[in-house]
């Protein structure tokens, strides 16, 4: 029986997926469960399963294309029907499949009036849109250097060219140079010598993420300290009683995220993103976890809808992201719909951190180290030094659209909340 095997959906989000490589080639025979191809979104790489016993007839489309979701990837003659939700296989008619093209294969027109930099005229949606946005022309995209798999041009390198002043740009008009104007300086940097490890896939789109946040926002970053030391002494008393009785360890990223949530309830417009000149105020409030990879790579999973969920369900969401990340098993919907980012680094032993928006956020929350130390507090004695259990957070924001009094307001909140933690709390 002939089956289509099309491009699965892989988040709410996803309208398309890269091809990485085919596990399979034409003719050769699978079994149930095997898996066809890798699949890859900007966020997360898949592997498409086989449905039944079968073989592989036909491949519509070659590695390293982007396919959109829905469209039929190739062939397969199957020993049973199979429907399943990771495949999308559905029965088709023996006819073949009349070529399409992908929305993503667009090339620049050849023009032989001038030479090109990169040697692969392949440019993706996102190119394109960045390109548009800064009016930059098929022929000019071309003459910028490309570092990317197969001399493909990432948008790193679009948004580099733009920061260098896009010299390569051609048809200027002649203007009078201002000897006042800043000038790029021409430096050559001597990077040394050592061993070279290439980046893998995931820490080159880490790293566009990063330049791109840069690029984008205007990056102010808050401190605030918070006195965690009732917080530390419940949890510390009620940690096993708590898995006893709800089958979840209790760590304390579900303390910071109830109270993250909370303070996004009295401050909306921290959990927001920009569009062009338009702010968009979140309905939900989904909080990222900044979570380390078995590579060292950083993924950001979410706990939907945090600020409905009580202590237990958001430990059992937490603890559930945090296994499958370790595991390195994190689907499409677990990374996707954040609307505000927390990161940690205080598991890393960092007393507090500045961290970079996870765009299209507005802002970004990290927490330090929580760390025992001297402290003059007032009692009804008076001032006295006690040792308490302290810690720094630090919220980064976009100053586009979040001015210094919501930013401090906020993130004085949170740390408000924290530090007004109810000990006589039944788990």
């Amino acid at each position: 029986m002939k089956f289509e095997l099309k491009m699965p959906k892989m988040g709410e989000s996803i309208t398309e997926g890269t091809i990485i490589n085919w596990m399979v080639a034409e003719g050769d025979s699978f079994e149930e469960g095997d898996t066809i191809l890798e699949v890859a979104t900007d966020k997360v790489d898949n592997e498409v399963p086989a449905p039944a016993n079968g073989t592989l007839t036909k491949i519509l489309f070659e590695a390293s294309s982007v396919v959109p979701v829905g469209e039929v990837m190739a062939l397969l003659e199957v020993s049973e029907q199979t429907k399943t939700a990771e495949t999308n296989i559905d029965k088709i008619n023996i006819e073949k499949p009349k070529p399409r093209t992908s929305s993503a294969s667009v090339k620049a027109p050849s023009n032989n009036t001038f030479s090109v930099s990169n040697s692969n005229t392949f440019f993706s949606p996102l190119i394109i849109k960045i390109a548009k946005e800064h009016h930059i022309s098929f022929e000019e995209l071309a003459r910028i250097p490309a570092t990317g798999n197969e001399g493909r041009l990432r948008k790193s390198d679009v948004f580099q060219y733009i920061e260098d002043g896009r010299p390569f740009k051609f048809a200027q008009p002649a203007v009078q140079s201002d000897p006042t104007a800043y000038r790029i300086p021409q430096l050559k940097f001597d990077k040394g010598k050592g061993k070279i490890v290439e980046m893998d896939r995931m820490r080159q789109m880490i790293a566009d993420h990063m330049v791109y946040s840069k690029h984008t926002s205007p990056h102010v970053t808050a401190y605030v300290e918070a006195d965690l030391t009732d917080l530390v002494h419940w949890r510390n008393t009620h940690k096993v009683a708590f898995q006893e009785t709800h089958g979840e360890r209790l760590t304390f990223t579900p303390l910071f995220v109830e109270a993250v949530a909370k303070a996004i309830e009295d401050f909306p417009n921290i959990n927001a993103s920009v569009d062009g000149k338009n702010i968009i105020v979140k309905e939900t409030i989904n909080i990222g976890m900044a979570t380390a990879l078995p590579s060292g790579n950083l993924i950001v999973p979410v706990v939907k809808n945090a600020n409905t969920k009580n202590l237990k369900e958001l430990a059992s969401d937490v603890n559930d992201l945090a296994k499958k990340a370790k595991e390195n098993n994190l689907s499409g919907d677990d990374i996707q719909g954040s609307t505000f980012t927390i990161s940690n680094v205080g598991t890393f032993g960092s007393v507090m951190g500045t961290p970079i928006i996870n765009q299209p956020e507005v802002a970004i929350l990290a927490l330090g180290i929580i760390k025992k130390r001297p402290e003059v507090i007032e009692t009804e004695h008076g001032d006295e030094i006690a040792i308490r259990s302290m810690m720094y957070l630090s919220l980064s924001f976009d100053h586009r659209v979040v001015d210094g009094f919501l930013g401090g307001s906020f993130v004085r909140r949170v740390a408000d909340y924290l530090e007004q933690f109810d000990t006589n709390r039944k788990i």
